[in-house]
């Protein structure tokens, strides 16, 4: 029988994913053909979602983008054993998209059913674990701290550090929080693992906590994320059906249970104090640090507070070793970046590239340039706090300590592309007024300055105090940088003062017409 993929993401089901994979049942049937219809995760091609595979003897061949209208036809060329159409684009894996990736984390996502505990295991799923259970706590967090994994959330702190000093901790309970509250601009990745391969972030948080000594996670999901929530709570019942979680795991004597909680729905909740608060069921303020949550952290207890694509990595660190990861990058970034192309792009999508690939490669031979055809004047790298980029850097490599030299970051490796119609005054006023409503207030350079860098924005472009103002934007930064008590406020000023630097044309006095000129009485 033969094997039709249709995916299950919520990306290709906003662009029509389900009634694609009903027209193609319907048409099954009418035309007696026997089919088996697989949901897949997303290949993280969007712009040819819904992309349709079918198994044939040379492999996986895919057609795309397929709306219902296009079926008929589709059996009309025999689709079903890879039949010309103009809609084939040939075999999956040579897509030079996907043929150019180093997919490790991503290594299953877009080929197996999400919730198919049996092709987790058929794709190496739960290797990590087995291999975990042989070991103790010091040589897990010895294997992870070896591989050179850093957090993928933004902040890039080695993870074996912080699970070394959870380890170290001596407590009656210690915990494992995932932090899936994903709330930057153009990013996606921490989405695709939790709807299209949530086995593997299961599998990463077990393995954190038989390393730490944790008997107790939690998933701290993004509000917005319904087909995410609906499809670990599936993954996590089935594992722990299978023996995977809950008491003796495996036939071990370690416990490990899980559980997902939505989150507040508030961006600074994002930060890992305020999560916790949230978590406890508190308001979403921003903790003083130290403490620090690896110490005293949920509940005043040892805490590792990781990424989802930091923690879904560590099961392929444990399957294939410490050595095998730390192979791919450049520097300290050792490993892959996922990383998420969006904005005004041709090609938008999900890329998982080792470290060292530069802004240039994933605009132009991945993304496919500007969408409108017009020349990419900067881009927003590392969500809304992260600096916009003109043209004379998009050669910089992905590598945390390259970005830190041109005073930018990485964050979640969220990339969004802006062509040269962009006013990047507007783009600098923007951050202060995000700033000013995801602030969670507990800090007066955050909640204050915010709003009065908007008004000040304001003020520089109708030309009012101009050069006292453009220094005056310069002085608050400076205060938002080195005073506020989280990366909320402290990293507005990147998007502001590199808008600044790089496009300080767009910062001069602008005619808005009469309504702004003093009319003499």
């Amino acid at each position: 029988m033969v094997k039709v993929f249709v995916p299950c993401d919520s990306s290709a089901l906003s662009l029509g994913a389900d009634r694609t994979a009903k027209t193609i049942v319907v048409e099954a049937q009418k035309r007696g053909v026997e089919i088996e219809l697989v949901r897949n995760g997303s290949r993280g091609l969007f712009w040819l979602e819904p992309m349709v595979e079918v198994t044939t003897d040379k492999g996986r061949v895919a057609y795309a983008p397929v709306q219902p209208k296009d079926v008929p036809s589709l059996f009309d060329a025999d689709f079903l054993n890879g039949g010309a159409h103009p809609l084939n684009l040939g075999l999956t894996e040579a897509l030079p998209w996907l043929k150019k990736q180093q997919r490790l984390t991503f290594a299953r996502v877009g080929i197996a059913d999400p919730v198919s505990l049996d092709d987790y295991l058929a794709h190496d799923g739960y290797k990590g674990l087995k291999n975990a259970l042989k070991m103790t706590g010091a040589e897990i967090v010895k294997a992870v701290t070896d591989s050179g994994l850093r957090g993928r959330g933004g902040a890039a702190f080695p993870t074996g550090i912080k699970w070394n000093t959870v380890l170290g901790c001596e407590s009656d309970q210690k915990y494992i929080v995932c932090n899936a509250d994903e709330g930057d601009s153009g990013t996606y990745s921490d989405r695709m693992i939790m709807e299209d391969d949530p086995f593997v972030l299961i599998e990463g948080m077990t393995i954190a906590g038989i390393a730490v000594g944790a008997t107790q996670g939690y998933i701290y999901l993004r509000s917005e994320y319904p087909h995410a929530l609906k499809t670990l709570n599936e993954a996590i019942n089935k594992a722990e059906a299978a023996g995977y979680l809950g008491e003796k795991i495996c036939g071990s004597n370690h416990t490990f249970d899980l559980e997902v909680r939505r989150a507040a729905g508030a961006y600074v909740c994002g930060e890992e104090t305020s999560l916790l608060e949230s978590l406890e069921g508190k308001r979403g303020l921003v903790r003083f640090k130290p403490p620090l949550p690896a110490i005293e952290g949920l509940f005043g207890k040892p805490t590792v507070v990781n990424n989802v694509i930091s923690l879904a990595t560590v099961p392929i660190i444990l399957d294939k070793g410490a050595a095998f990861y730390a192979n791919y990058g450049m520097g300290r970034s050792r490993g892959t970046l996922p990383i998420q192309l969006a904005g005004n792009l041709k090609h938008t999508g999900l890329v998982e590239l080792a470290f060292g690939a530069t802004l240039r490669e994933l605009l132009y031979d991945f993304g496919g340039g500007s969408a409108s055809g017009r020349p990419i004047r900067a881009v927003q790298v590392g969500g809304p706090l992260g600096a916009y980029l003109p043209e004379s850097q998009f050669d910089t490599p992905l590598d945390y300590e390259e970005f830190t030299k041109i005073w930018a970051v990485l964050g979640h490796g969220g990339i969004v592309a802006f062509d040269d119609t962009v006013d990047m005054a507007k783009m600098a006023r923007y951050a202060f007024e995000f700033c000013a409503i995801e602030s969670c207030g507990k800090c007066t350079p955050c909640r204050i300055g915010s709003i009065r860098g908007a008004e000040v924005i304001d003020k520089i472009v109708t030309g009012k105090d101009h050069a006292k103002n453009i220094q005056l934007v310069r002085d608050l930064s400076d205060t938002m940088l080195n005073g506020s008590l989280c990366a909320l406020g402290g990293m507005t000023p990147y998007p502001v003062l590199s808008a600044l630097n790089h496009f300080a044309e767009d910062f001069k006095p602008r005619d808005f017409g009469l309504q702004n000129k003093k009319v003499a009485a």
